[in-house]
């Protein structure tokens, strides 16, 4: 009995020195047996992410959704989305006895009357201009450095969808206040709404609930405002980064990056605690925008009334491609059988889905081209594809000039220029600003080739002139260093598809389909010889360097 007793006396003290485990280990070890926690973070918190500043800007368009939606949850405490005419009686006294919506009243009470108010409002308009800008900044880095070629052509999809998305979301929100610079934008969606042949009209009833402005518009767009279109984008947000943790992180070029392996920080605790702090930091910038910098006043605007309009009407940024298009197409109609057709206005209206459309579908229409099958892990120097990025460009320009259509009336006044010209100017340029734009970059790229091979087989200039015995001058370069080398010459150089011959070993002529042969232009016109400055080869380095040129 002593015995036992000793040998549980020494037990006792052994569980007595072990520290109990905490509430948190007890809480880890219970999700972790239910849900595998513990196998998920250890395979993923250390996942390698590089480095690199272009990485932050689909950050920043993360972050300001995130506090977009932060920003709108307390908006919609307050705002009454309801197109009952009322009296103002409120704060603003230069309204007091206006007929207006309650829309517009509960915006009004929201700017001047609820706490914090007009900063919400104003950080959440900052927050979604930023928000579409840094979504469209980086999908022109994805596509100029070929960051959604195989296997991210579906992420790039989903990045796009976000884009249009967000566009739509932007014009909802922005008609929700019902003051007179929204409800002009309203008009300008339902005429372009109604230039739909046959169907137009029937579209217009139904959605503002009759003859314009109707009563159910604002009632309508609220719910596909907060709830519809927020809760696909965050489901799209979702499965965009899900395929971005399942993927390799995509990374420039540089000495001992491949398609097998990534250099950079692992994700905790370096790239958690950077991504933390920049959260802050962009959540602290929107905020010190809303804070100083005014946006859409709607008291300056006064309340919606259909038999008025706004001097300077513009909406905002990514709205002013279409309305760029619909402002400078002629003033086209016909009328035909009784009914009036206004091509003048379809014909832009169609034109603004199908311009982004092309965006979106250009990742499958190079892979189909190039007919390669293989995963990139590596990101392309823009230099080295010219074709794509003068394409890239090029639709930049478009963008630009119809900016400047959507806006010529303010570009007229400030600028002290004829509203005609403008419109000329802009109907021009559509056609031929991005063509001189495509042309433009594509040399800017092949002389950056030129500029990279002479770097490569001449090294760098050092300024220094050394005179040789024969009297001659010449300016001493520098040998690139061997990282510097491999990043200028990393890149490969494929030939372009090709249909092959067209008679085969027994004399027998090949049947080519038109789309073989189609593709085959295509190639040899994007990544062609033509579209390139050939590598310097190995020969060629040992050549030049061997000798005392340097």
């Amino acid at each position: 009995m002593d015995g036992a007793r000793s040998v549980d006396e020494a037990a006792g003290s052994v569980r007595s020195g072990r520290e109990a485990p905490g509430k948190g280990e007890k809480v880890a070890d219970w999700a972790d047996g239910r849900l595998g926690i513990y196998a998920l973070a250890k395979s993923q918190m250390r996942k390698v992410f590089p480095d690199h500043w272009s990485f932050m800007l689909g950050e920043i368009s993360l972050y300001s959704f995130i506090v977009l939606i932060l920003t709108g949850v307390y908006l919609t405490l307050f705002f009454e989305p309801s197109s009952v005419e009322v009296v103002y009686n409120g704060s603003y006294e230069p309204l007091n006895g206006i007929m207006m919506t309650r829309a517009y009243e509960s915006t009004l009470d929201i700017s001047f009357d609820v706490r914090g108010g007009l900063l919400m409002r104003q950080v959440h308009h900052w927050a979604a201009l930023v928000f579409v800008t840094g979504m469209l900044v980086h999908m022109m880095r994805v596509f100029f450095t070929g960051a959604f070629r195989k296997p991210r052509e579906i992420n790039w999809v989903f990045g796009w969808s976000l884009l249009m998305l967000g566009i739509i979301t932007g014009l909802t929100g922005y008609s929700l206040p019902d003051d007179l610079l929204s409800g002009t934008g309203v008009r300008f969606a339902q005429g372009a709404i109604l230039s739909i042949p046959v169907v137009g009209t029937y579209l217009s009833f139904f959605l503002f609930g009759g003859e314009f402005p109707g009563h159910d518009i604002i009632s309508r767009l609220y719910p596909v405002h907060v709830l519809l279109l927020p809760g696909i984008m965050l489901g799209l947000v979702v499965a965009h980064l899900t395929l971005v943790f399942y993927h390799k992180h995509t990374q420039y070029p540089g000495p001992g990056r491949n398609n097998r392996s990534v250099i950079g920080m692992p994700f905790l605790p370096v790239y958690m605690a950077k991504a933390g702090g920049f959260f802050f930091l962009v959540f602290g910038v929107l905020t010190f925008m809303g804070a100083i910098a005014g946006i859409n006043p709607v008291w300056a605007f006064g309340p919606y009334r259909p038999d008025l309009v706004t001097t300077g009407a513009q909406p905002d940024w990514y709205l002013g491609f279409s309305e760029g298009l619909i402002r400078v197409m002629p003033g086209w109609e016909i009328n035909a059988w009784g009914h009036t057709l206004e091509p003048g206005v379809f014909i832009p209206f169609s034109l603004f889905p199908l311009i982004l459309l092309a965006l979106g579908v250009y990742p499958f229409v190079e892979a189909w081209i190039t007919g390669d099958k293989r995963e990139h892990h590596i990101l392309d120097r823009p230099r080295n594809v010219p074709v794509r990025t003068g394409l890239g460009a090029a639709w930049l320009s478009l963008y630009a000039v119809l900016l400047i259509g959507g806006g010529n009336d303010i570009v007229a006044t400030h600028l002290h220029l004829s509203i005609n010209a403008i419109t000329w100017f802009v109907r021009v340029s559509v056609f031929v600003a991005p063509v001189i734009t495509f042309m433009i970059t594509t040399r800017v790229c092949l002389g950056l080739q030129r500029r990279d091979r002479a770097k490569v087989l001449h090294g760098m200039e050092t300024g220094t002139i050394k005179r040789l015995p024969d009297g001659e001058y010449i300016e001493v370069h520098e040998p690139l260093a061997q990282e510097q080398l491999f990043t200028l010459t990393q890149h490969e150089q494929n030939p372009p598809y090709e249909v092959g011959p067209l008679v085969d070993a027994h004399g027998v002529r090949r049947k080519v389909r038109r789309s073989e042969r189609v593709r085959a232009r295509l190639a040899k016109a994007m990544f062609g010889p033509d579209t390139r400055i050939p590598k310097p080869t190995a020969e060629e380095y040992r050549e030049i360097t061997s000798g005392d040129h340097h």
